[in-house]
């Protein structure tokens, strides 16, 4: 179901106005890293997209509307389903405009023995984590050269570097990785800039799924802290605000940490 908002007060903190009048679509939006950047995004001023398969979208576009006062609008969608990212995207152009910053935060993943771990599982990471950014960026880069937007790609320190019990998350983020970096240089001479974040530990919802699995060696458990601890969800929204904006413009091909050390 889709649903739009519209609010005339306007509530902003800092950065007003650096994306006023811009179209800025994020994927993942009811949660965690996904609902942080939609709320960033609308609060700097721009009119916002807020997709997600889960239908939390909809309370997270209610506060945007009822915050921030831009336009506002609630798209259930499936980012593993060719046809659920094409409706949704068709949908954002007919309401909102063509896009002027693609966000693509949906994500999934589990901690498992390489040994235990089911094909459907391995599949499912695949498809959420590679497969939907790929969707979400062939149906919006005909729109994005229009506006010369950008696409910003949540990947993770599993994306580029090892990371046990984790063999299908760090597939998928490590093949976002290369995926961002083929982009930005298929585009390069068209305007269009691809980037990544490489979080590390966030403080948000998807952290119950990865929990160790039985037998899990404490040794390299301990490998993926750091004494930072974890990253706040409005601490990776605020990067990925910067790599978006005219700030970042000179970022092309750019996988930037954000993990606390951990990849030091």
């Amino acid at each position: 179901m889709l649903v739009e908002f519209v609010q005339e007060t306007v509530l902003r903190g800092d950065n007003v106005g650096r994306f006023d009048n811009q179209v800025v679509i994020v994927t993942g939006a009811g949660s965690g890293i996904g609902r942080a950047t939609a709320l960033r995004f609308a609060q700097e001023g721009a009119m916002v997209a807020c997709l997600d398969v889960t239908g939390a979208e909809e309370s997270v576009a209610q506060d945007i509307a009822s915050n921030y006062g831009v336009k506002v609008l609630a798209r259930r969608c499936d980012v593993t389903s060719e046809l659920s990212v094409r409706e949704a995207i068709s949908e954002v152009i007919s309401t909102l405009g063509s896009p002027n910053v693609v966000c693509n935060v949906a994500g999934i993943g589990k901690f498992t023995h390489a040994t235990d771990l089911q094909l459907s599982d391995w599949e499912k990471i695949i498809a959420v984590n590679l497969t939907g950014p790929f969707l979400v960026a062939r149906e919006t880069i005909p729109y994005l050269l229009e506006t010369k937007g950008n696409v910003v790609t949540v990947a993770s320190t599993a994306g580029i570097m090892g990371q046990p019990y984790s063999s299908a998350y760090c597939a998928s983020k490590g093949g976002v990785v290369m995926l961002t970096k083929a982009l930005a240089t298929e585009y390069l001479e068209r305007g269009i800039r691809f980037n990544a974040v490489a979080p590390g530990g966030v403080d948000t919802p998807i952290l119950t799924s990865f929990m160790p699995p039985d037998g899990a060696s404490n040794d390299l458990m301990a490998r993926l802290m750091t004494p930072m601890g974890f990253a706040r969800p409005e601490e990776i929204a605020g990067l990925i605000a910067f790599i978006a904006s005219e700030e970042g413009r000179y970022m092309n091909g750019s996988i930037v940490p954000i993990d606390g050390g951990i990849s030091v």
